[in-house]
């Protein structure tokens, strides 16, 4: 007789599918599904298999070998999207301080500033970031200054680029900086980035396991609370490519939990889970 799903279950998901999951997950985005995690797998497979129709992860497994797009969306919805703007407010004020001012005098030749929000999630970093820029170097109205900002999750980066949030999203944004840089709607139920911080972003799809489409230099990079979900090994290949898009002197930002000791030799901690690129 067949195994039956337990009660309170739609499915049976069985040691083997789990791990084989736990397997398509790392490699397709280099994150590390612990055992522990077993009850989160289960809930997001059960999303997808109610809106496909399907009635087995087997069934569901196959498919994604099947379908890109399918795989696509389990990846969106394995991952986490928690943040919020101004996050880790630290590396925000030391941007502001000494890292965007000591680009203004770097750069004065060029003129071109680059910025990287890698896993920049629903929007709320790049805005931050942009907002910074903004109120630092407003008054140089001929440099080319731009942020790429990437995430591995479709939706949220359509949510990002849609620039309208909840009012309880900027409950913790300064009054002030919030009447600046965002414009009411709904009876003040919304509020929506203008244009000004819009034109500095470019959200671009990228999964940072794939090819990397891009040229760089970076002055500045964020990359906060992606790579706690990688094993070692894959962090050294990320920052390690992070690297090479950096010249000396360049600046990575990474999160409060994270750190560079034993993964990357070619950055120094000057702050606070900031990093500067070794000369």
């Amino acid at each position: 007789m067949a195994a039956q799903p337990a009660p309170n279950e739609e499915f049976i998901l069985t040691d083997e599918e789990f791990h084989e999951i736990r397997r398509v997950v790392h490699r397709t985005t280099g994150i590390a599904l612990a055992e522990t995690k077993r009850h989160l797998v289960y809930g997001r497979l059960a999303r997808r298999l109610r809106a496909l129709g399907m009635t087995t992860s087997r069934e569901y497994l196959q498919f994604i070998e099947d379908d890109g797009g399918e795989l696509e969306e389990f990846c969106n919805a394995i991952t986490t999207n928690l943040t919020f703007f101004f996050r880790e407010g630290h590396h925000f004020q030391y941007l502001s301080s000494t890292v965007l001012p000591m680009l203004q005098k770097q750069n004065a030749a060029s003129r071109r500033i680059r910025i990287w929000s890698a896993g920049c999630s629903t929007g709320e970093e790049p805005y931050s970031i942009a907002c910074c820029v903004l109120e630092t170097l407003g008054s140089l109205r001929d440099w080319d200054i731009r942020i790429l900002a990437t995430d591995l999750d479709s939706k949220v980066l359509a949510y990002g680029q849609a620039g309208i949030y909840p009012a309880d999203r900027l409950d913790k944004v300064d009054k002030a900086r919030r009447e600046r840089w965002f414009v009411p709607q709904a009876g003040g139920a919304q509020w929506s980035a203008r244009d000004e911080l819009r034109r500095l972003i470019s959200f671009k799809r990228l999964n940072l396991m794939e090819q990397w489409p891009l040229k760089g230099p970076f002055d500045v990079i964020f990359c906060r609370n992606v790579v706690i979900y990688f094993d070692k090994p894959t962090q050294r290949v990320v920052f390690g490519r992070m690297a090479e898009l950096q010249r000396p002197g360049g600046h990575l930002f990474i999160g409060h939990s994270e750190s560079l000791f034993n993964v990357c030799e070619q950055y120094q901690l000057i702050g606070q889970t900031t990093y500067r690129k070794n000369d």
